[in-house]
């Protein structure tokens, strides 16, 4: 018998919202139905806005534990749990892939999957049935974020799905909780939305400049920092890329995104 050859999986950028997204009903049916329609994966690569460490980390590759990052909400969100397997031969891989690159990396193995990565991931793969590993960002400047994506890239004919997960918008004062949108956050949207389908890379990696009101929308930068992985995963596949999901919650924009 011969082993199945695992798919080509894309790459994604995908809003991970808060603890609440689990409450939108709307959002965790896009994510379940975006999952559904993709191969399964043999492992999913994340990479979370919420993780900085340099150099390079690789996280927990057995047992998962979360990491609850975030303060002030109702004790059930405290409780979610999603019992994940760890995924060592990734991690295996993304060592030499980087290495072997010229690109230092480190184990914390103790860290876990925090809110960017487990929240999304219970929708989109709620049996916890697909081995995962979080890198972190190591920088948040978009040109080296695109260089450490075309190193992973080799990744995804492995069946590994990438996943960048940050917002599309990201200012925590524009939150809203009428469904009232700001008109920065729309124009930033509409301006990404065009120079994606545009493939106007240089413009979105100096996006803190071309950008209508850059600084205003993304006040730190690291919930747009995932894309730029995204984008050096699939590359050579940019003219694929479409908007799985768009639209607006609390006021910022939900816009995700796939490749190839």
């Amino acid at each position: 018998m011969t082993t199945p050859t695992a798919a080509r999986m894309p790459a994604l950028y995908l809003g991970h919202g808060a603890p609440p997204l689990a409450d939108d009903a709307l959002w965790t049916s896009q994510l379940a139905h975006w999952a559904a329609d993709l191969p399964k994966p043999t492992a999913v690569l994340m990479v979370s806005a919420h993780w900085e460490e340099a150099p390079l980390a690789l996280g927990a590759t057995t047992t998962l534990p979360l990491v609850y990052d975030f303060w002030g909400f109702p004790q059930h969100y405290y409780e979610v749990t999603y019992a994940a397997p760890g995924a060592p031969g990734l991690a295996d891989s993304v060592r030499k892939l980087l290495r072997g690159a010229g690109t230092p990396v480190q184990d914390i193995p103790d860290r876990g999957l925090d809110h960017g990565a487990y929240v999304p991931l219970v929708e989109m793969y709620p049996d916890a049935d697909v081995p995962v590993l979080q890198i972190s960002l190591p920088t948040l400047d978009p040109t080296e974020l695109m260089k450490i994506g075309r190193k992973l890239a080799p990744l995804r004919d492995e069946g590994v799905l990438i996943v960048g997960s940050g917002f599309f918008t990201h200012n925590l004062r524009a939150l809203t909780q009428d469904g009232s949108v700001h008109s920065i956050m729309t124009e930033f949207d509409d301006w990404g939305r065009r120079a994606l389908e545009a493939q106007d890379i240089d413009a979105l990696l100096d996006f803190e400049h071309k950008a209508p009101a850059g600084h205003l929308v993304h006040p730190r930068t690291e919930h747009f920092a995932p894309l730029f992985v995204t984008l050096g995963a699939s590359e050579n596949e940019l003219g694929s890329g479409r908007s799985v999901i768009d639209g607006f919650w609390m006021g910022l924009s939900k816009r995700s995104l796939q490749f190839g």
